[in-house]
C-alpha cells in the first residue's frame, strides 16, 4: 500500500467514525481576517520590491550617464614616433 492510498483509508475511517469535532464558531472570521492579512504583506511587499528595483535601475542609469562605459578610454601609450632618424 503506497502513501496516497494509506492516507485515503485514513481520511475514510475518519469520516465513517460519525463523530466530527466542534468547530469554533468565529474561526470563518478569523480565516478570513488571515488571508486579508497575508494579501495585504504580499502587496506591500510586492510593491516594495518594485520600488526597489526602479531604484536600481535610476542608481544604473545614472552612473552609466556618468562613467560612460561606452566610450573608449584615451590611449595611455604614445604613438611610435616616425620620420625622425637618430
Amino acid at each position: 500500500m503506497n502513501t496516497y492510498d494509506r492516507k485515503a483509508a485514513e481520511v475514510r475511517r475518519l469520516l465513517e467514525a460519525g463523530a466530527h469535532p466542534v468547530v469554533p464558531a468565529e474561526l470563518a472570521a478569523r480565516a478570513a481576517e488571515l488571508g486579508l492579512r497575508m494579501l495585504h504583506r504580499r502587496r506591500v511587499v510586492r510593491r516594495a520590491l518594485w520600488l526597489l528595483l526602479a531604484a536600481v535601475a535610476i542608481a544604473f542609469l545614472v552612473w552609466a550617464s556618468m562613467a560612460r562605459p561606452w566610450v573608449v578610454p584615451p590611449s595611455t601609450v604614445t604613438p611610435p614616433v616616425e620620420g625622425l632618424r637618430g
